[in-house]
């Protein structure tokens, strides 16, 4: 059958395997070095694997391939679950994290996985003080952290030239409520103006003994 399916460029991979923690079927794995796409019967064409990709060598493309059969890949995830954990130990909890790297004075300007992306900018603290960050932040979004007080750079104006150069759709800042932290609300506020996009945008504070205050 003609469906939607996944390509994986093998030349412009660069093996960091960040695609294949992605895909949640199972259908991407790293073989010498490189991703490869081994199970198409897997490959739900959903895409979970784009924003994963710092390399930008991940696309969709429709062609001849099996249709997606969930029975099998739900049959393969019973067989891989872990066995049960000794009584009273906690079971891992997955990371939400879509992309690497995180840190705003990292992270190019330019990224496959900015577009059409929720952006949030978070104080570094914020994901140790705040028990659900993952799941209540993180997770569905393309995080960028930094801390206004330790580091010398400006973030306003890379944050702005983000945000300029991609099809951001929302942003969301994170920061504790200690005063240091309202220095990257600042140049989030500096990066939205410079950018001269309407991008809606919000701010969650963190208090320093883990709730979220707004």
């Amino acid at each position: 059958m003609i469906r939607k399916i996944i390509r994986i460029d093998e030349e412009a991979c660069n093996g960091c395997g960040a695609c294949a923690a992605a895909c949640h079927e199972g259908a991407i794995e790293m073989i010498g070095g490189k991703a490869r796409l081994v199970r198409e019967h897997y490959c739900d064409g959903l895409g979970d694997c784009l924003p994963a990709c710092p390399a930008g060598a991940i696309s969709f493309e429709e062609r001849e391939a099996p249709a997606y059969d969930e029975a099998a890949v739900l049959a393969a995830k019973q067989q891989q679950r872990p066995a049960p954990l000794p009584r009273g130990c906690a079971a891992p909890v997955p990371s939400q994290l879509s992309q690497w790297p995180v840190q705003i004075q990292l992270v190019p300007v330019r990224a496959p996985y900015f577009d059409g992306a929720d952006l949030l900018v978070a104080a570094d603290c914020t994901a140790f003080a705040y028990g659900n960050f993952h799941s209540e932040f993180i997770r569905g979004r393309v995080t960028l952290i930094g801390c206004p007080k330790l580091d010398s750079a400006d973030y306003s104006e890379k944050l702005a030239a983000i945000l300029a150069n991609n099809n951001i759709r929302s942003l969301t800042v994170v920061r504790m409520e200690v005063p240091c932290c309202g220095g990257l609300v600042s140049a989030a506020k500096q990066a939205l103006q410079a950018s001269g996009k309407p991008i809606p945008w919000k701010t969650a504070v963190i208090s320093t003994d883990g709730k979220l205050l707004d």
